[in-house]
């Protein structure tokens, strides 16, 4: 509290480099990092070239450091170059992999040998795998060692090391995974004790670089892990993620989906720091396609027309009918998207998903239809609107087409996201505003339809 009170109580941008460098020093990282992001880019790049380097360096290893890819283009290029060499792997290749094609040739060659073969090697792995969030900066030992040589190890490596919480046992003529050691296991452990000893006897926790990134954030979950292990088909072991790192990508995992879900692009950087023109981009392609699927719901009403004419009492109860059938379909939609990706429903669940939306969709349009009716004879009763003298037949129909237009939706909202996995889309592109649209056109042929049904020989 010490830190954010004071952060909130000083004018940084008022402050000269040196005075702000000063300040910074005794702030936490996080909090450093949201009063630069607050400065403007050519501000920070003047930061930047004053701060220590070990100082940057953690700034730059953190994903909540808005626009570095774009900083480190501006500075000059051999700060670029010891910022960049001075990284985590697996943060360094996230930035390098933001720049432009001319930027990264032109630091490329510059970059140290293995910092060179750390960026071509993580960059070789698909986006959302744990190979793409894995850092090659980790503790491994052979198991002939004690736990004071291991110990002694931790002390001379850590700061180059990922974490220092788990050290990985290899076998020193395969190279192979034997054992994970904590470094809780090895304070408790007595010094001359072999560091097998130490560990645990089960056989350790590992992965796949090719592993989904939510496969290993259910992994974490499961086992309460601060990092895990990746091997390559020979278990050896190749890089390790670790916890900060799951939740950076989940996080920003979760952000695309409320996009998606919300009907527009997904974002990369703050509202406030997006351009006017970047905004109509990434929101006017959604709008545009929901916009022509809403042009089929005034084709269905055109179809309709006579019937409108002959009842002009029907179009009362257009925007109930419709909403209640979008928000019927949005709701199945957010439970099986989320089911979907807590791997609680498998694409072979479809036909057990509808049915339990079916009678769920059906039981949900009554109740909306009993408050329906109830409303009309209501307003009808007390004299608050007269629906004409087939007011009752024109309850019914509401009533009726509320439980197919609930059901259809609850259908529709339930399927629509197997549809597109099994297409290989995204199930959180099953936007709401994309639920609602197709339901809208669907709601008005259903509602007409039930009302020619009911009101054939009366009002139409």
């Amino acid at each position: 509290m010490l830190s954010e009170d004071k952060s909130m109580s000083i004018d940084y941008k008022s402050l000269s480099v040196d005075q702000l460098i000063a300040e910074l020093s005794a702030l936490h990282f996080a909090d450093s990092i949201d009063i630069i992001n607050e400065l403007d880019i050519n501000e920070r790049v003047t930061l930047f070239e004053r701060l220590p380097l070990d100082y940057t360096v953690e700034l730059f290893d953190r994903q909540e450091l808005h626009e570095r890819a774009e900083i480190l283009q501006l500075m000059p290029t051999k700060r670029s170059v010891a910022i960049l060499d001075a990284m985590s792997a697996d943060e360094a290749t996230d930035v390098f992999q933001d720049m432009d094609e001319a930027t990264r040739k032109h630091l490329f060659v510059l970059l140290k040998p293995y910092t060179r073969a750390e960026i071509n090697k993580l960059n070789h792995y698909p986006d959302g795998s744990a190979g793409s969030l894995m850092t090659t900066e980790f503790i491994a030992v052979p198991s002939t060692w004690t736990v004071k040589q291991t110990l002694d190890h931790i002390r001379e490596v850590e700061r180059t090391r990922e974490t220092v919480y788990a050290s990985y046992v290899i076998d020193p003529k395969t190279s192979q995974l034997v054992r994970a050691v904590s470094l809780r296991n090895l304070i408790l452990a007595k010094p001359e004790d072999a560091i097998l000893e130490a560990a645990r006897k089960n056989e350790p926790i590992a992965i796949s670089p090719y592993t989904d990134q939510e496969d290993v954030a259910r992994l974490f979950r499961r086992h309460d892990l601060l990092s895990v292990p990746v091997v390559d088909d020979g278990a050896h072991v190749i890089g390790i993620v670790t916890v900060d790192d799951v939740l950076d990508s989940m996080s920003e995992q979760m952000s695309d989906d409320a996009y998606k879900f919300g009907g527009l692009e997904a974002i990369d950087r703050p509202y406030m720091q997006m351009s006017f023109l970047e905004m109509m981009r990434k929101r006017g392609g959604w709008l545009c396609i929901l916009f022509v699927g809403e042009m089929l719901t005034a084709s269905a009403m055109q179809y309709f027309e006579l019937e409108l004419e002959k009842a002009i009492v029907l179009t009362l109860f257009i925007p109930l009918i419709m909403s209640s059938g979008g928000n019927s379909g949005s709701q199945a939609t957010s439970l099986i998207i989320r089911a979907l990706a807590l791997r609680e429903l498998k694409l072979g669940d479809w036909w057990r998903v509808v049915l339990r939306e079916i009678p769920a969709g059906i039981s949900l349009g009554v109740l909306l239809g009993i408050i329906g009716i109830a409303r009309i004879f209501t307003w009808q009763l007390t004299g608050i609107y007269d629906y004409g003298e087939h007011w009752a037949l024109v309850a019914a129909t509401v009533g009726a087409a509320l439980v197919g237009i609930v059901t259809f939706g609850s259908l529709s909202g339930s399927m629509l996201p197997f549809i597109l996995k099994r297409l290989g889309f995204d199930p959180a592109s099953a936007s709401a505003p994309f639920v609602a649209t197709l339901v809208d056109v669907t709601g008005i042929v259903i509602y007409f339809s039930v009302a020619a049904l009911i009101l054939s020989g009366t009002l139409l």
